[in-house]
């Protein structure tokens, strides 16, 4: 598992394409984040807060995830690679995992650059210090364990296709619909249970409440109970191949 995680690692750093995208990705944060171009900067609004940046996480994340990862397994079936890794002395869903954990380090490489930006502001707010760290703790922790969510999502859709392009945008889609699908679908429903079931089923409930720094035991399990769950779906399509 070792050499494959380092091995994918090493080929998104040593990959100009894949530094590119992260460099854009954090490129438009920041101007979104500190530029009066958007009215979303904290410059507008003039609060010390992260509440800009963790609201346009989730659809930022989902296109930048879903980009990186459409290719983690649609290229080793487009290349016949697929045959030889199932050659080698790991389970199935070990090689599952190892795509997944190189994934993972990326993407929470990613995360740690970008706490840049709470750094700033606690010390450039009016009054040093003047910002809710429990609630930018809580929310990064909702980050990462959402995060693990799209990758887990964004590995299954790469591992139903050869063709990068059609992973890239069911994982969009997907990604999309388990986050802000039942969400949506429950502010149309009138009925009370149904709305709450639909809410809890979704993704951004859970997100939306470690976010505000409430870290229930029951939000966590349901990101890693996703994840597994397409982990698990992952590892039968590449049994079928």
């Amino acid at each position: 598992m070792k050499a494959i995680i380092i091995k994918e690692i090493k080929a998104f750093f040593n990959n100009n394409i894949g530094l590119i995208i992260s460099a854009i990705f954090l490129l438009i944060f920041g101007t979104i984040q500190w530029t009066t171009i958007f009215q979303l900067s904290i410059v507008e609004s003039g609060y010390s807060n992260m509440y800009t940046f963790f609201i346009i996480s989730p659809p930022m994340f989902i296109l930048y995830i879903s980009s990186i990862s459409m290719k983690s397994l649609s290229e080793e079936y487009k290349s016949g690679t697929i045959e030889l890794l199932l050659t080698k002395p790991l389970k199935p869903f070990e090689i599952v995992l190892s795509k997944f954990l190189a994934l993972f380090i990326i993407v929470l490489v990613t995360i740690i650059s970008t706490l840049i930006y709470p750094l700033s502001l606690y010390f450039l707010g009016e009054t040093v210090g003047n910002i809710d760290v429990g609630e930018v703790l809580g929310s990064y922790i909702g980050l990462i364990f959402t995060c693990s969510t799209f990758i887990s999502i964004s590995l299954f859709c790469s591992s139903t296709t050869s063709n990068q392009v059609n992973a890239l945008l069911l994982s969009i889609i997907l990604n999309f619909l388990i986050f802000y699908g039942f969400t949506t679908l429950a502010n149309y429903i009138d009925y009370s249970n149904i709305n709450i079931l639909l809410n809890k089923i979704g993704a951004q409930y859970h997100y939306d409440l470690i976010s505000k720094g409430v870290i229930v035991f029951s939000d966590i399990i349901y990101f890693i109970s996703i994840t597994i769950l397409f982990l698990l779906f992952t590892e039968k399509n590449i049994l079928k191949r």
